[in-house]
């Protein structure tokens, strides 16, 4: 069995490039919701030389939009969105907003895996079906920039222990692919 490696943000460059492809990760600090509206708005924002509402160097990226709390709860179901829908947005995040980390669901495009070479980042896959799980990882959130977007809104998480595995790495190993050739069939 896998060993789990417990890691804080923000991540360094060093804690990048320690991570491989299929590490099991428990992460704990502070990271920040964002789904394409947001994104959207912010490469539109860098593009026109615009402060960001959020510093995102070295910091990491979930994406999802979580639902509202339950009495007693802080965040509401807190599961991750396609990966591929903020495609266009990810490269110009990691060159130009210094961002080191991005948890979502699902496979990345070519371009996405070059900028993440190139900027040594990492993509985590979050636990498929465990929103609630996830949830219960979140000890704080509080939306930070575009509140009118509601669900899709940024928000800072405090998470303790949250479940992640590196789906690619920032040398471009790429579980999906990986996983599929494990088990493929030679004719």
């Amino acid at each position: 069995m896998s060993m789990i490696k417990k890691i804080s943000t923000p991540i360094t460059d060093e804690m990048v490039r320690d991570l491989k492809a299929g590490d099991q990760v428990s992460l704990s600090g502070v990271i920040y919701t964002a789904r394409d509206a947001a994104h959207k708005l912010l490469t539109e924002a860098i593009k026109a030389g615009e402060e960001l509402p959020v510093n995102f160097k070295n910091q990491v990226v979930y994406y999802a939009g979580p639902t509202p709390a339950k009495p007693g709860k802080v965040i509401g179901s807190c599961g991750p969105t396609t990966s591929g829908r903020m495609d266009t947005y990810s490269p110009m995040m990691m060159e130009e907003a210094g961002l080191k980390g991005m948890i979502g669901k699902g496979p990345r495009s070519k371009e996405v895996v070059d900028a993440m070479i190139t900027n040594n980042v990492v993509y985590f896959a979050a636990i498929g079906g465990a929103a609630a799980l996830i949830a219960d990882s979140v000890k704080e959130a509080d939306v930070v920039a575009f509140d009118e977007l509601g669900p899709e809104a940024i928000r800072r998480l405090v998470v303790e222990d949250y479940p992640c595995i590196v789906a690619i790495d920032s040398e471009g190993n790429n579980l999906y692919e990986l996983g599929v050739q494990q088990y493929k069939v030679s004719d």
